[in-house]
C-alpha cells in the first residue's frame, strides 16, 4: 500500500503503514539490523503492534502503549553496545520513511519526538555504561 498524495499521519492504519515500511528498511541494514535478527531474536508477531501501539499513544494520544522502552535498551546494549551511530541510523531511516510517506503536523511531530527520544536514550545508556 502506497498513499500516492502525502498526506499527514491520522489514524492506526497509517501508523501501521509507517511502522511496516521503517521495520522493512532497518532489519536489512548492515548497521542496525543485526539488532533483530542476530544480537536478539525478535517475535515480530509481538514486537510490530507493540511499536505500533507504542506511536499510536506517542503521536495521536490514544493510550495503548504500556511498558517501558528505556529497560529493552539497556537490556540491548548489555548484548551489544548501542552506540550514537546506530541511534543517527534509526533516525536517518525514520526520517526517511516519514518525509517519502507523509507530509504534515503530525508527521513533523513523528520526526521531532523521535530525536528527543534517542537524545534520552543515548544519555540514559551512557549512564549506564
Amino acid at each position: 500500500m502506497t498513499y500516492p498524495i502525502l498526506k499527514d499521519i491520522e489514524n492506526r492504519a497509517d501508523i501501521e503503514f509507517l511502522i511496516d515500511e521503517f521495520y522493512k528498511k532497518i532489519i536489512t541494514d548492515d548497521l542496525i539490523g543485526h539488532f533483530f535478527t542476530k544480537v536478539i531474536v525478535i517475535s515480530w508477531e509481538k514486537h510490530i503492534p507493540i511499536m505500533y501501539d507504542f506511536w499510536e499513544t506517542t503521536l495521536l494520544g490514544k493510550m495503548k502503549y504500556k511498558g517501558n522502552p528505556m529497560v529493552k535498551h539497556l537490556e540491548l546494549s548489555k548484548k551489544q553496545q548501542i552506540t550514537t551511530q546506530h541511534f543517527d541510523q534509526w533516525l536517518y531511516y525514520w526520517e526517511k520513511t516519514i518525509n517519502k510517506n507523509f507530509k504534515g503536523q503530525i508527521a513533523n511531530d513523528a520526526i521531532k519526538r523521535a530525536k528527543q527520544i534517542g537524545e534520552l536514550m543515548k544519555f540514559k545508556l551512557q549512564q549506564h555504561q
